[in-house]
């Protein structure tokens, strides 16, 4: 218990330390555009930011605050590394709890050592593990979270999607429940980015984001069939755990096979997701479910909304409200009506 309580003061500690060295770090992006000495290539992107920041606000309804009018230069790839992590025969995650926003399935880091460092330790323990690098997070509006310039690395319009995702976080967020909080955020992101993209009529730019979103939503399949059947294979009683090791084998290696078949065959080749499928275990599985297993159920209820995305986030909080069983129930019903496409 003991070695148990320094562990989670330390964590905090680190979580404290890393969020006040962003906040000292960021300045109002008006102020750096008016400076001589910013950079170009930076002042260009910064000035997409408050673009898309004001459509936010003005086309998406969502939250209008100084979140994303400020800038900070982490001079890092990533902001925070989030571990997740399963055990060996579940594609259920390891849960976190925390003060305000519950229980969540990661552990996110301002270390990457640090996230490391928990990864192997739930390792060594027999869970399946794994580290994951991620650009922006939002604080839920407790803070002004600022542009970072691990965000600026993305194409204008995955950049738009981040902010829109991050400040839906802001519009609504659940506690102890990180699949409904992920899915509602991409929702958001994608009917976001599709108005603004109707907006900046920009051919090449559109179709290139179209064209990286059916490989998403290829690969994004290939992830939950392959989901389908490992549940089905960890509800087995009847097998042995060595006969239930080399079936999951089988399966690994089947998805990858699957992989390799639709990169040579649908996508003309690109390789956008070889580094994900450079190693595959349930964490990595998990991770993509998180945020995508409930998106097409969220985009039947927009739909049933007409579209309009004020009665949309009524909608989304009515169903926030209601017991975890009757949410999940209501879930599941939005994701057979999507399936096949009723339309009321």
């Amino acid at each position: 218990m003991l070695l148990s309580s320094c562990s989670t003061v330390h964590y905090y500690a680190q979580a404290v330390s890393g969020q006040l060295e962003l906040l000292q770090r960021r300045h109002p992006i008006t102020e750096l555009l008016a400076s001589p000495e910013m950079e170009e290539n930076v002042r260009l992107r910064l000035n997409e930011v408050l673009s898309i920041r004001q459509f936010a606000t003005e086309q998406l309804q969502l939250p209008d605050n100084d979140s994303y009018t400020q800038y900070a230069d982490l001079q890092r790839p990533y902001v925070v590394w989030s571990v997740f992590a399963t055990p060996p025969f579940s594609l259920a995650p390891k849960n976190w709890c925390f003060p305000v926003v519950g229980c969540v399935s990661y552990r996110g880091y301002f270390s990457e050592a640090e996230a490391q460092s928990l990864a192997d330790g739930l390792a060594a323990e027999g869970y399946e593990v794994y580290v994951a690098g991620i650009a922006a997070y939002s604080t839920l509006g407790w803070f002004a979270d600022p542009v970072l310039n691990t965000m600026l690395l993305w194409s204008t319009p995955r950049l738009a999607g981040l902010i829109f995702h991050e400040l839906a976080h802001q519009q609504l967020y659940i506690k102890d429940d990180t699949a409904f909080n992920e899915a509602f955020a991409m929702t958001v992101e994608y009917e976001g980015v599709k108005r603004w993209l109707d907006t900046v009529q920009d051919e090449a730019q559109t179709e290139r984001y179209y064209r990286l979103q059916g490989y998403q939503q290829d690969f994004t399949q290939l992830v939950l069939a392959m989901r389908d059947q490992l549940q089905a294979l960890y509800q087995r009683q009847e097998i042995s755990e060595t006969e239930r090791q080399a079936l999951k084998t089988q399966l690994f290696q089947q998805l990858q096979a699957d992989y390799q078949q639709l990169k040579t065959t649908k996508w003309a080749g690109f390789n956008g997701y070889d580094q994900w499928f450079s190693e595959v275990n349930n964490a990595k599985l998990s991770s993509v479910v998180t945020y995508q297993a409930y998106v097409p159920a969220f985009q039947r209820l927009l739909a049933e909304q007409n579209y309009d995305l004020a009665a949309f986030y009524q909608a989304v909080a009515m169903l926030a409200g209601q017991p975890y069983a009757e949410r999940q129930q209501r879930l599941q019903a939005l994701l057979a009506e999507a399936e096949i496409g009723v339309v009321n």
